[in-house]
């Protein structure tokens, strides 16, 4: 039976991959997207930590999910005394790279496609004892090979949007068997447990712990990426600071617009824009400077300080524009007003929790289906501002301008309530060691530090 789904699968992915081949081929050579790592994804050529320890695998697909993942590996290592030797994977080159960053003592590598030769090299080589999942990275294949290997698997921070759990719901009969075979399911939300056991999640394997986003806040004062970015951006003056982070299209284009009529009102408004995809960041920069605007890009790197580039020739604050990977947590500190992108359209949204646990006040649109549950905390705790339509951006912004009291006391409330919420990470860790049957790999005097 295995077989036959083996072939199934196969047959699937290479039709999709034979479809998706000229959009493929136009993206490695346009953005240089799809190149890295292909003897990993394709082969499934991963390495294997150096030395005996045994290997706990940890993978998150692409850049939000590697920075929740950090905090999750450095508790684990503290909590099993660093017994075990760690793998970290991911599925896209800005995600690889951040993660080279983030995991310095870790073996990082890429997430094989879900042929299965690839999956069955992978897990050969990596012989991992037990397998952590970020989130909702579920593929048949990969499950499959767990599972016959006896592979425990875990989900942490596991969240399911409404939407795509409609869709799963249509196919529950091919899902089932992947989600029954999860070990342990650490659910952010009752909602999104409930999802889960209707999708075949076993019950017993079911736990909320809340969402590790809470907990991956970084947002001390000390931050040495403030000073940074303040030094390249040549943010010298004290006038309040606009950053609209996460943004797509046409979001720019709203935050300029609104930006530029309000520097009448507030002359000394800086604006710093992060576009989501780093293949859009020329395309951001360019429709900057075709409104007349002046431009520090931060990939230009900490320049010696040039007060007068900091402005145009009218006067008026340059735009700032973050085009490096890894650097926006750090950025939303510098943010009095908050902008999180993602949210006019249809994308559903970007994570609020990170300006949120600065203080900012933050605002985003309507469109927020991927952080149903964080918004519904925010908007209880009065300590957001949710916006209807675009037309409401302008309004919103001045209104928080002319009232500074008013912001700080949103971004008070806000930061009061990611605090509340924190606590994720030390469950999580609590029972990965308890569920997948970690401990039979650790003395006893770690697991009873760890529990």
């Amino acid at each position: 039976m295995d077989s036959v789904m083996h072939w199934l699968l196969n047959s699937v992915y290479v039709l999709l991959l034979t479809c998706l081949s000229p959009l493929i081929v136009w993206r490695m050579v346009r953005h240089g997207r799809y190149r890295r790592g292909l003897a990993a994804k394709l082969l499934g050529r991963l390495q294997r930590p150096p030395g005996v320890r045994p290997v706990v695998w940890f993978h998150a697909v692409s850049v939000g999910e590697v920075v929740q993942l950090q905090k999750i590996v450095l508790e684990f290592r503290r909590a099993t005394a660093d017994r075990f030797a760690v793998l970290v994977t991911t599925s896209t080159d800005t995600g690889f790279e951040l993660a080279q960053q983030r995991f310095p003592d870790c073996t990082v590598d890429w997430f094989p496609l879900d042929f299965s030769w690839a999956v069955r090299r992978a897990i050969s080589r990596v012989q991992p004892v037990q397998v952590v999942l970020m989130e909702l990275e579920l593929w048949p294949g990969f499950m499959a090979a767990c599972r016959n290997r006896g592979i425990p698997v875990a989900i942490v921070n596991a969240r399911l949007s409404e939407r795509s759990f409609r869709r799963y719901l249509r196919v529950r009969g091919l899902l089932q068997p992947m989600f029954s075979g999860l070990r342990l399911i650490a659910a952010q939300s009752p909602a999104i447990a409930e999802r889960l056991r209707l999708l075949g999640a076993r019950p017993d394997a079911l736990q909320i712990t809340g969402s590790i986003k809470f907990d991956g806040a970084e947002c001390r004062d000390d931050h040495p990426g403030l000073s940074a970015l303040r030094a390249a951006f040549r943010m010298e003056h004290s006038g309040p600071v606009l950053v609209a982070g996460s943004t797509q299209e046409p979001e720019e284009q709203l935050i300029l617009d609104a930006w530029q009529q309000l520097l009448p009102e507030c002359p000394d408004l800086t604006l710093i824009l992060v576009p989501r995809h780093r293949e859009r960041f020329d395309a951001v920069a360019e429709l900057v400077q075709q409104r007349g605007c002046s431009l520090i890009r931060r990939s230009a790197g900490a320049m010696p300080v040039d007060l007068s580039a900091a402005r145009d020739s009218l006067g008026r604050p340059a735009v700032r524009l973050l085009d490096t990977i890894g650097e926006l947590s750090a950025c939303w500190g510098l943010a009095d007003l908050a902008f999180v992108g993602g949210s006019f359209g249809n994308r559903g949204g970007q994570n609020m929790i990170e300006p949120a646990a600065w203080g900012a006040a933050v605002l985003f649109g309507p469109h927020t289906w991927n952080f149903r549950d964080v918004v519904q905390v925010f908007l209880e705790a009065n300590a957001c501002l949710q916006l209807a339509d675009p037309a409401d951006l302008l309004p919103a912004l001045r209104g928080l301008l002319q009232d500074p009291a008013a912001a700080q006391r949103l971004g008070a409330t806000a930061r009061q309530t990611v605090q509340r919420q924190q606590g994720a990470v030390a469950v999580t860790i609590r029972l990965l060691l308890e569920r997948c049957e970690l401990e039979q790999h650790l003395p006893v005097q770690v697991i009873t530090r760890a529990a």
